[in-house]
């Protein structure tokens, strides 16, 4: 059975950071695709940062140059370091595992087979 498990969000001020962890169990990062999304009150779930088995990542054109996506495929462990974070990334984040994703695909969530409960990261002004 698949159990992806998010830690690290919390509340920071605009200007903070914060790095969000993902630890599988049943599940091998080495060769999937591995994803991080958030979901807003009242806004669609987002794809955020997503990486492949081959080092391919992927970022939405809001988080680019403040996160970044990385796994430590020895601890079988997904990470999302975010830094300058503003007031608009406030949302829930979750992450998303599957086999295999097209490198055009990476941050459409329903590609993605397997998920996280969700850490909440609220940033303050």
């Amino acid at each position: 059975q698949v159990q992806l498990l998010e830690s690290g969000g919390g509340s920071v001020q605009t200007g903070g950071s914060l790095r969000l962890s993902c630890a599988a169990s049943g599940y091998t990062y080495r060769n999937a695709c591995m994803g991080w999304f958030r979901q807003a009150p009242g806004k669609e779930r987002e794809g955020v940062a997503a990486i492949r088995s081959d080092g391919t990542t992927s970022y939405a054109d809001s988080v680019k140059g403040r996160f970044t996506i990385s796994k430590d495929n020895a601890k079988n462990i997904l990470y999302l370091q975010m830094n300058s974070l503003k007031p608009e990334d406030t949302a829930v984040y979750y992450c998303a595992a599957a086999p295999y994703i097209s490198k055009f695909r990476l941050l459409v969530r329903d590609e993605y087979d397997y998920w996280g409960q969700g850490t909440q990261v609220t940033v303050s002004s």
